[in-house]
């Protein structure tokens, strides 16, 4: 064999223009996916609150009082378990709201406890 040898294979420009296209697709696609991260997580929250209200309300219904505190809603069947917030990922965190009635004391609301803002910009505690 006297001929020159042909190699198969990329060329070091060809591995470049692949690795800067596929560069290019991640620097559209990244920040979206985390958008819709958290556009998911602000749903979910709003479902919990929507949840957590109307369970309130329920109880607030059957039995003329406001609960005392979320665990009392699970200990009368209202919800199965306090759902963990979605922005600080802790059950723990929900700030409730004190009755300002006299003759029927609890909690007549939940907001998250996250201090940071939706992506409209208002205040997760403020929903």
């Amino acid at each position: 064999m006297t001929g020159r040898l042909h190699r198969r294979g990329f060329t070091l420009i060809e591995l470049l223009v692949v690795m800067s296209i596929i560069g290019l697709l991640l620097t559209i696609a990244v920040p979206r996916y985390f958008h819709t991260v958290e556009r998911s997580r602000e749903t979910i929250l709003k479902h919990d609150l929507s949840v957590l209200r109307e369970a309130i309300d329920k109880y607030y219904g059957d039995l003329g009082d406001y609960p005392d505190a979320l665990p009392a809603l699970v200990g009368k069947h209202y919800i199965r378990t306090v759902p963990i917030d979605p922005i600080t990922r802790s059950a723990a965190t929900w700030t409730v709201v004190a009755s300002e009635d006299p003759d029927h004391p609890g909690m007549r609301d939940v907001h998250s406890g996250s201090p940071a803002s939706g992506l409209d910009g208002t205040a997760f505690a403020t929903w």
